[in-house]
């Protein structure tokens, strides 16, 4: 199977699928509820393409680089940015769009809200720091230089600090959405680990069991690859619920009044000093 007949196939007809739901419901009258309309939900959708690009495309380029997985150069264009093939990077955009266009769906059909916390920055800070500590760990796997540990090593310590400041800023707002969150996350990976399985046994690529721990579901597909489409799901389902909700742009809004009023002061100190 080519790279690029594998997101034809798997990712282009469930967007074009999942983008005729959205237009049947927008006939019906059945949109994104009014808590998570602080941005048009399309620009939003493009902004976390746009952002995935650029923040992938360094470390999955390391990832080929250094030989944690590779591709058929057979089963490609040939046409490379970097050490990727252009599939890949279609990929970032299509995953995107995928995972973005689910979450809408859901948030559609099931736009209620739960409690939040009973002591929400409590709970900001809690997450927070278990997820640091967690990054921590797989640093120290990266810097002690376990090789079957590498690919996982390099997943969490790239992906874990976007996620943190997402934590940081409203991981109370993300467990009022937590079943819209838990219906988008679960069923995504689900999919893109089932077709990833599809696409390694088909030889469109291959993951260096050298650096993996071995652990493999379903008969062949790494744990690693499992943990990625995990984790990247987290990462769009996460940052678009934040982005739309109107309690985080509310949020977003104090913190530019206090960071201005912070700074007003120190320039006023600076000039009675003066």
């Amino acid at each position: 199977m080519t790279y690029f007949g594998f997101l034809a196939v798997f990712v282009v007809l469930p967007i074009l699928g999942l983008w005729a739901v959205a237009l049947w419901d927008t006939r019906r009258g059945i949109g994104v509820p009014a808590h998570l309309r602080s941005w048009h939900a399309h620009w939003i959708v493009l902004a976390h393409v746009i952002v995935a690009v650029l923040y992938t495309t360094p470390w999955d380029n390391y990832l080929v680089a250094t030989r944690v997985w590779w591709y058929a150069p057979e089963l490609v264009t040939g046409l490379l940015i970097g050490y990727v093939p252009i599939e890949e990077y279609t990929f970032f955009v299509l995953m995107t769009l995928l995972t973005g266009s689910w979450l809408l769906l859901v948030v559609r059909h099931k736009p209620e809200q739960g409690p939040a916390p009973r002591q929400p920055v409590r709970f900001r800070q809690l997450s927070t720091l278990l997820l640091f500590g967690l990054w921590l760990i797989f640093v120290a796997i990266l810097i002690f230089g376990w090789r079957p540990g590498t690919y996982m090593a390099l997943l969490f310590a790239w992906a874990l600090p976007p996620i943190m400041l997402q934590t940081a800023f409203g991981a109370d707002i993300l467990w009022r959405y937590r079943r819209a969150l838990l219906l988008t996350i679960v069923p995504m990976t689900l999919y893109l680990s089932a077709a990833d399985k599809l696409a390694i046994s088909s030889g469109t690529w291959t993951i260096n069991p050298e650096q993996t721990v071995n652990v493999l579901l379903l008969g062949r597909l790494p744990i690693e690859e499992f943990l990625f489409f995990f984790i990247v799901n987290v990462l769009i389902a996460f940052g678009m619920t934040l982005v739309m909700s109107v309690e985080s742009k509310a949020r977003a809004g104090r913190y530019v009044v206090a960071l201005r009023n912070l700074l007003s002061r120190k320039q006023a100190v600076e000039i009675g000093s003066e």
